[in-house]
């Protein structure tokens, strides 16, 4: 591997084992606050979120700083995460069988009934508020 990127072996083992800079240590332990801050989010938090949890807990840095280690940590934001699928409570709907099967000819009165739930407005800015104050004036 020394011949091939063209070091000494000398320079190399000195390289090992020397201790990290300050910066890389800084950087391990802004990570490591990182990651914790967006477990607590869930997951969710991005960088710029995160910049603001690091400022809430005393840490100086800079919002590229903090962009460059989620970068390099893989800490995304999740996009879209307030509507998952799947059932939001209630009781589930109650499916009828379809008897007419689209047959509206009926032998006798009050065998079938049907109905219409097109909605047109009347005029321009009419809207379904409108239409319950309208209703509620009615009413009184």
């Amino acid at each position: 591997m020394c011949r091939c990127l063209r070091i000494q072996p000398s320079g190399f083992y000195a390289w090992q084992k020397s201790p990290l800079s300050q910066r890389a240590r800084e950087d391990a332990r802004q990570t490591e606050l990182l990651r914790q801050a967006w477990n607590d989010s869930g997951k969710v938090y991005g960088y710029r979120k995160l910049h603001d949890d690091l400022l809430d807990h005393g840490e100086t840095c800079c919002p590229n700083r903090v962009a460059r280690l989620t970068r390099l940590a893989g800490i995304k934001a999740q996009v879209g995460y307030k509507r998952r699928p799947g059932s939001y409570g209630g009781k589930p709907s109650l499916v009828i069988d379809n008897t007419l099967d689209r047959q509206f000819d009926v032998a006798a009165p009050d065998r079938a009934w049907v109905t219409d739930i097109t909605y047109s407005a009347p005029r321009p800015g009419w809207s379904g508020r409108r239409m319950l104050e309208c209703k509620r004036e009615r009413r009184n």
